[in-house]
């Protein structure tokens, strides 16, 4: 899998977001129209997304219709991974003192994550080496 190029994972989004199978129509109402997108450039990224195995497509009558091969978790699950690797050396430490450091993290933020990691820690330990 690779990285989409912001256009086209906004287009995955709309897709990700509907009921499958989703239309061309559909897809300009929700996205074309407030990107200011003609339908051909729309096609074009869907001919491309099809060709990178995120959808699969099928024509009846006038319509085509998409439906999305690629989750999107599995998509944000690979990205996050991506990112995390590249930027931090997969240290979660790194990626969270960097938002500390930006201000990004309020108390708030902090409780509930907190929370969070209280109420998965049975998870974790799964994945901990005795």
């Amino acid at each position: 899998m690779k990285r989409l190029p912001d256009t086209e994972y906004d287009v995955m989004r709309v897709i990700w977001t509907n009921p499958s199978p989703i239309t061309t129509t559909i897809i300009m109402e929700k996205l074309g129209n407030e990107r200011g997108w003609a339908v051909p450039a729309l096609i074009t990224m869907l001919n491309r997304l099809n060709e990178k195995g995120f959808l699969y497509s099928e024509k009846k009558g006038k319509m085509r219709y998409y439906y999305p091969l690629i989750k999107k978790h599995d998509y944000l699950e690979f990205v996050t991974n991506e990112f995390m690797e590249k930027y931090h050396g997969g240290s979660f430490t790194s990626f969270f003192a960097t938002l500390f450091d930006l201000r990004m993290v309020s108390d708030e933020t902090l409780d509930s994550f907190v929370a969070w990691v209280k109420q998965h820690r049975q998870e974790f330990r799964r994945y901990i080496p005795d």
